[in-house]
């Protein structure tokens, strides 16, 4: 069976065939640390699983919007002409919590936080705490883990 474990400590994205690694990532996890409480900008903890895959066969550098694809295509000088936005490109893995009271339900909901695995711009550094909760990767590496992974893959966020 295929999962996903993410290393918050190592910054990094672990994927396994069984027991074997099949790959891992340097990815992005949130700047203000872990946590699961609402609008705390933290990442969540524990045990989860992919509630949507969203995106598939968009052009790297695709740029979504509350979940659907604007028809841009990310570039410094979009990123000049929109410097608040946080980027959210190329294609989306919408984590959903196993855990109620810790990452499901309630103001600790993920799914509801919006917390997701997801391309940024290539200039953002991984390995590197700087999201707003999600967890960022290069784009590249998304378009690999999103056609690797099925849809209810286990995701286990750990320190």
């Amino acid at each position: 069976m295929r999962h996903l474990r993410i290393s918050i400590s190592k910054q990094t994205l672990f994927a396994y065939e069984g027991q074997d690694l099949a790959f891992s990532f340097a990815i992005s996890s949130a700047l203000n640390g872990v946590g699961s409480e609402e609008g705390s900008g933290k990442t969540p903890l524990g045990a989860h699983y992919i509630r949507a895959k969203i995106g598939a066969d968009q052009p790297i550098n695709s740029v979504f919007v509350a979940r659907r694809v604007t028809g841009e295509i990310y570039s410094q000088s979009l990123a000049t002409q929109f410097p608040e936005r946080d980027w959210i490109l190329t294609r989306i893995l919408w984590l959903c919590g196993k855990e109620v009271g810790k990452n499901r339900l309630g103001k600790v909901d993920t799914m509801s936080r919006y917390i997701y695995i997801h391309g940024t711009p290539d200039s953002e550094p991984m390995g590197v705490a700087k999201s707003h909760g999600c967890i960022r990767m290069r784009n590249q590496d998304i378009i690999t883990l999103f056609d690797w992974v099925p849809i209810a893959c286990p995701v286990n966020i750990e320190v």
